[in-house]
């Protein structure tokens, strides 16, 4: 949908198709950092979501055995002054919700599954589950790290399991009011790099979210989001310091997830189609980057794109990948090796990134 408002505001026509029937409020946590919500406010959307969202004081990080605190990043109005806009912690469901708002409505067609794509050198015919098909001048493969645009493009591969488990909980912040710094974004790091423990507000700052994960060998359930075991939870963390223990203390229901990887793809166009966020660069959240790269993704394709005929697509997506692909590899990359913030505050070259200046030439 970010792609979608960008590319209208560059002067197209747009049809959005999501497999999905139905908008419910899933999920919990989007995080943007200034780098996505700078981009996000001039799709004009960044009100909208300033309203609900929390915003972060600081971006702490903290030893998780010793409590002992390494990097303090200030962010909010500070963050606001350095980048031009502030961290945001909000529901997955508000983003959705603000971005559909700013589409027009037959823009946005639900329960149009998609399988594929025919790319041709003029055009580029979109398949849907159904049968029926569609012929657009430009396709844009958004559908995430399985996404049937990619493998229609360069064949069938398979996300590589990282051997973590995420887990995830939300508790009412006045359920905990004694508990330092719950308006801050607080990373505790663990013994070793696969056990972390990050806590952030969500809602105005009125709930508190917790994303935590664990090494496991091998994952073979079906579905991404199941229900986990909190007092499993609270046992592999017995060793962490009592602030991060009261924490999870807190929740009292969490669900779980595998993390998988790809690696940065050599080439992500081809013909009149090519790909978007997790489709492109899925990584683990370690960096909370992945829904902002999807949002610099989008505008900055919008950007290669703008006052293009259909003769200039396949020269405006190798200028869209020339600007991307580096960014979005070296953060892929980064997310993997999780020490991003541990010792210090080197946080410019992915907070001051400006997709809406950035030279796409």
């Amino acid at each position: 949908m970010s792609a979608a408002i960008a590319l209208r505001q560059a002067g197209h026509e747009v049809a959005v198709f999501e497999k999905t029937r139905a908008f419910n409020r899933v999920g919990a946590d989007i995080n943007l950092t200034p780098n996505a919500v700078f981009a996000v406010d001039r799709l004009g959307v960044g009100d909208v979501l300033r309203e609900t969202a929390a915003r972060p004081t600081f971006r702490i990080s903290r030893d998780g055995e010793t409590g002992e605190e390494t990097s303090r990043l200030p962010m909010s109005s500070a963050a606001e002054e350095k980048y031009g806009a502030p961290q945001l912690t909000i529901h997955r469901s508000d983003l959705l919700e603000a971005l559909r708002d700013k589409l027009p409505e037959e823009t946005l067609l639900l329960g149009r599954a998609v399988t594929g794509v025919d790319s041709g050198a003029t055009s580029a015919t979109v398949k849907f589950e159904d049968g029926t098909e569609e012929t657009f001048d430009l396709v844009v493969g958004a559908d995430g790290i399985h996404s049937a645009i990619r493998t229609a493009l360069w064949g069938e591969d398979h996300p590589k399991y990282t051997g973590m488990v995420s887990y995830r909980g939300v508790f009412p912040k006045d359920t905990a009011p004694e508990l330092p710094d719950l308006d801050a974004f607080t990373k505790w790091w663990g013994e070793i790099p696969e056990k972390q423990i990050v806590v952030f507000p969500l809602t105005g700052g009125k709930e508190i979210f917790v994303f935590s994960t664990l090494p496991q060998s091998d994952w073979s359930e079906e579905g991404w989001t199941l229900p986990g075991d909190v007092e499993d939870l609270r046992t592999a963390y017995a060793n962490f310091h009592e602030d991060a223990r009261n924490i999870l203390d807190c929740v009292s229901d969490v669900t779980r997830s595998a993390l998988h990887v790809r690696d940065p793809m050599p080439q992500w166009a081809k013909g009149h189609t090519t790909l978007l966020g997790d489709a492109a660069h899925p990584m683990v959240p370690f960096m909370a980057q992945g829904a902002c790269m999807a949002i610099e993704d989008a505008v900055v394709l919008a950007r290669a794109l703008d006052g293009a005929t259909s003769a200039d697509i396949p020269a405006a997506l190798a200028r869209y990948e020339e600007e991307r692909k580096p960014r979005t590899a070296q953060i892929q990359e980064s997310s993997l090796a999780n020490e991003w913030l541990k010792k210090g505050s080197n946080a410019d070259w992915v907070y001051g990134y400006d997709a809406w200046n950035t030279p796409v030439t």
